[in-house]
């Protein structure tokens, strides 16, 4: 892979080999490819039953290589949001800061998420899609790099919820999620402003955070709390069964 190493990054992903069943990996294409590299490229997706194809800045080029000659199809276009910080003056009261939280089930019950690429493509709902964001919530709980900002409200309920982590420069946000039966408007900001807040405080520069192109809840929510976009990526899902 030596002439793709400026062009793309491969990972085999070993934990989606183990949940769906299948050999999984992921090809992250920076830079529109040539028709050598790609011949490269499509040499060693023959190995993998599996393939997420992140196309960065959906690249014309690429697409048209993907889409001729593969079977692949276009699972999700990822949306890339970044704020700068500047700082806040104090984090929302109504939150609160865990790293290595313990398992707490209203967590888990408040992650319903409606966009996923995991329930879209048939291949991964029938093999466990649905229950990915469920497994990732149980994956961060006691991890000591994963970091939780908790809403409640005044009979203690957890009516929200931040899962960040922190990665080079930056605060990255993994997943949110608002209780779908709190009438009261405001917890996803409040719950952004104190990871805003913490972030800040640690030294870090900015948030970021991706959604899909069709959540425009999302997206509209990331643009009401200061959020830039800054990137477009199609993701095409290629299954050699």
């Amino acid at each position: 892979m030596k002439s793709l190493e400026n062009a793309t990054t491969f990972t085999e992903l070993k934990w989606d080999t183990d949940f769906f069943g299948v050999t999984s990996a992921k090809a992250t294409l920076h830079r529109p490819l040539t028709l050598n590299e790609w011949d490269e490229l499509k040499t060693i997706f023959k190995d993998y039953q599996f393939i997420s194809i992140i196309n960065e800045n959906s690249e014309p080029i690429n697409a048209q290589l993907i889409g001729k000659e593969t079977s692949a199809f276009l699972a999700d276009v990822n949306i890339q949001f970044v704020k700068k910080l500047l700082g806040l003056d104090e984090k929302p009261e109504n939150v609160t800061i865990h790293k290595a939280l313990e398992r707490h089930e209203q967590i888990i019950e408040i992650a319903d998420f409606q966009f996923s690429k995991f329930t879209e493509d048939p291949g991964l709902a029938e093999r466990g899609g649905d229950l990915i964001y469920q497994q990732w919530l149980i994956n961060s709980f006691r991890k000591p790099d994963k970091f939780y900002a908790l809403s409640k409200n005044e009979n203690g309920d957890i009516n929200g919820f931040i899962l960040y982590s922190y990665s080079d420069s930056a605060c990255v946000i993994e997943l949110i999620a608002v209780s779908k039966i709190e009438t009261k408007g405001g917890i996803g900001s409040s719950l952004f402003k104190a990871v805003e807040y913490v972030a800040n405080q640690r030294g870090y520069s900015e948030i970021q955070v991706g959604t899909q192109v069709r959540n425009m809840g999302a997206i509209n929510f990331y643009h009401k709390v200061g959020c830039k976009q800054i990137g477009c990526h199609q993701v095409y899902h290629l299954w050699n069964l």
